[in-house]
């Protein structure tokens, strides 16, 4: 008879991190002063626009801002998002933070205003306070009665105790399963949700520590619980008003949150979400949590949206609003009007202007340095420099950090361990920045389609195929 081999193939398995513009972000990088540092958490300059947004973090910890709005206005390629992203790194996971971008609102399969609407209350967290019925306890014996046939239904006895009493109970098939799936076994200290029957480990007991000589590194021993083993304890949830919404307006109840495009939800459950919320915070089962909707390229917003918002910053229920843009003096979307940042003045006069300015060379080499150190990039000094040149030449920091990643393949296509000068320049020759494309477009405009040229009577040259 032939053996039979097996051979097991041993595959290295890459694993895929995304590399996002503000990934180095960690928070907005200031003391407890509220000072901004030069250098912190990702934050490079703009310390006077830091600190305004640090007061702004302030106010919002403290739940002293609701209704407000502030404006992050600057050129191009200034840290504005990077701003907003620092802040939503610094409130962390309690405080509700929607990003959208402004031409999301036309793009999606509902109205408008509906779109908004949604934003709003996605930032606006409600914290529910109720409180659960807990059993926690050392156990001291665990009696599970088998079949004699293997089949048919478990029972069994469970006795636990605590520094003052103990107490014995009947075991059903349900918690016999969770007991053997969380292993637990005599010594250990556990508590059960009365409510859920969901067992939870806390650890071993210290009267148990001896039992065995060795212990694995993981062990973690807990002093028995005191008083009686049934005790009441407060949990605490923390949901936002649009999941409110979504549950309490579809069929499908809690699953409607993983079916992805939720569509138009009706004033009249949001009105009874409402009174029930202020019910809630009335009887003290729940507070208010106001976040933050942050849309970047506000401009892109008609005029339509603007209106919107104008309405919704006075609601009870509204979060604080931040919004980005880069424009100057423009156009209003859907007029003919000129306004600053292309806004209707008497938005403008609702919220708190924070503005940004160009980087130094000194900035723009730290935030380069910072960008390699993100993107795993070994750069020799030299190339650093030609590249904080380039971002100076070419006006756009976007395209020195561009340049890195290029410059970093062009170096491992010559099995090289480090980003040279030569490295930079060949990726600078081969992706050229705006102010060449426009010098390109000019040089050879009557070779493109339609062209248009300024003054001249001449169209026949900017019609050729």
């Amino acid at each position: 008879m032939t053996d039979v081999r097996t051979q097991s193939e041993v595959k290295d398995i890459t694993r895929i991190e995304r590399i996002g513009a503000h990934s180095h972000i960690r928070g907005l990088g200031l003391n407890d002063e509220l000072e901004a540092k030069p250098v912190s958490q990702g934050m490079v300059g703009q310390t006077a626009a830091r600190k305004a947004m640090g007061i702004i973090l302030k106010i919002i910890q403290h739940g002293k801002i609701a209704g407000r709005g502030v404006l992050i206005a600057g050129p191009p390629g200034t840290g504005k998002t990077a701003i907003a992203m620092g802040l939503a790194m610094s409130l962390g996971d309690e405080t509700p933070f929607t990003y959208l971008s402004g031409s999301e609102i036309f793009s999606l399969e509902m109205s408008k205003t509906e779109a908004l609407t949604q934003a709003f209350r996605k930032s606006i967290g409600i914290r529910i306070k109720e409180e659960t019925d807990l059993i926690e306890a050392e156990v001291v014996e665990i009696q599970i009665d088998r079949p004699a046939s293997g089949e048919g239904i478990k029972m069994g006895k469970l006795t636990l105790k605590s520094t003052d009493m103990e107490s014995t109970f009947e075991l059903g098939q349900k918690m016999i399963d969770a007991l053997t799936k969380e292993k637990i076994e005599s010594g250990d200290v556990i508590t059960i949700d009365k409510a859920t029957g969901k067992i939870t480990r806390l650890g071993r007991s210290f009267a148990r520590s001896h039992d065995f000589d060795a212990m694995g590194p993981n062990a973690r021993f807990v002093q028995c619980p005191t008083g009686d083993i049934t005790k009441r304890k407060e949990v605490v949830h923390t949901v936002s008003l649009h999941e409110i919404d979504v549950i309490n307006s579809r069929s499908q109840g809690f699953l409607a949150l993983f079916a992805g495009d939720t569509g138009e939800i009706k004033q009249e459950v949001r009105e009874q979400i409402n009174t029930k919320v202020a019910g809630w915070r009335e009887e003290g089962k729940a507070e208010i949590v106001p976040g933050v909707l942050f849309i970047d390229e506000v401009h892109m917003l008609d005029i339509e949206c603007f209106s919107f918002l104008n309405r919704a910053l006075e609601d009870d229920l509204s979060p604080v609003l931040l919004v980005a843009t880069n424009r100057g003096i423009t156009t209003i979307r859907g007029t003919e009007f000129q306004s600053p940042h292309g806004m209707p003045v008497d938005l403008l006069d609702r919220l708190l202007i924070i503005t940004t300015d160009k980087y130094s060379d000194l900035e723009l080499e730290k935030i380069l340095q910072i960008r390699c150190e993100e993107e795993d990039v070994d750069i020799d000094e030299n190339a650093l420099k030609l590249l904080v040149k380039i971002g100076t030449k070419t006006d756009s920091l976007r395209y020195a950090i561009q340049i890195i990643m290029s410059a970093h393949l062009v170096c491992q296509k010559r099995k090289g361990t480090q980003v040279t000068i030569d490295d930079v320049k060949r990726s600078y020759m081969l992706f050229i920045d705006t102010k060449r494309s426009v010098d390109f477009l000019e040089e050879y405009k009557n070779e493109f389609m339609f062209h248009h040229i300024d003054n001249t009577g001449d169209d026949d040259s900017s019609m050729r195929d």
